[in-house]
């Protein structure tokens, strides 16, 4: 995204990015809690727009604390910030600003039966694997079929997230999402089908289809 604010806090329609993927879940009926991970100077001096979502009314509790060096330290400082009476939780990239209310509600539904869930959209593309040695050349095609590219939000009960984190921790294994971790000690995960809508705001091109995204009646 280059230099100048950080990609979370850029705005789309007006609104900063993480606002429009915290809203979605504040306004939620079953979510009680909302912990939103910011790198260790920002959890310290919030921008001014965070510290007044947090504490408006009707803001499922939400509370900010301090992230870590990976994706993973980052999560478990989350967890540890939960309330005892959450059972259920839902992680989300605050750089998704368009989740669908169906998406949310199927991934708990899965949560509350004991599995995990993960919001996930069919690959489409042809998919090539470049050799090791030569990067710009094709090593081989791989087939497509059943294969699905994951985004969040992923949703899973809280102890079995707690322990795929431990047994990583012991491992020293990392992974690019929660489910992976969770995966690995055999609990089910499954896929509740979501749009590319939900995309995950990376680069400039990004940007700028939220905005014709946000912009749409």
């Amino acid at each position: 995204m280059g230099g100048g604010t950080p990609k979370q806090y850029r705005p789309i329609g007006g609104v900063p990015i993480v606002l429009r993927a915290l809203r979605p879940f504040a306004a939620h009926p079953d979510i009680v809690q909302v912990v939103l991970v910011l790198p260790q100077e920002d959890a310290a001096e919030p921008p001014g727009f965070l510290s007044g979502f947090c504490a408006a009314p009707g803001s499922a509790g939400c509370s900010i604390v301090a992230g870590g060096l990976h994706r993973g330290d980052s999560v478990r400082a989350g967890l540890a910030e939960l309330k005892e009476t959450c059972r259920v939780v839902l992680v989300h990239d605050g750089a998704r600003p368009f989740v669908d209310r169906d998406v949310i509600d199927a991934v708990i539904g899965y949560a509350r039966n004991g599995e995990g869930a993960v919001a996930a959209v069919p690959l489409a593309d042809t998919l090539k694997e470049a050799s090791r040695r030569e990067p710009s050349r094709v090593f081989r095609t791989r087939p497509r079929a059943r294969l699905w590219r994951t985004q969040t939000p992923q949703g899973f009960p809280r102890d079995i997230l707690v322990q795929a984190y431990q047994r990583a921790a012991r491992l020293n294994r990392r992974a690019t999402d929660d489910a992976a971790l969770v995966e690995a000690l055999g609990v089910p995960v499954r896929l509740v089908p979501d749009s590319i809508r939900n995309l995950k705001i990376t680069t400039a091109e990004d940007l700028e289809l939220a905005e014709l995204l946000a912009a749409e009646p």
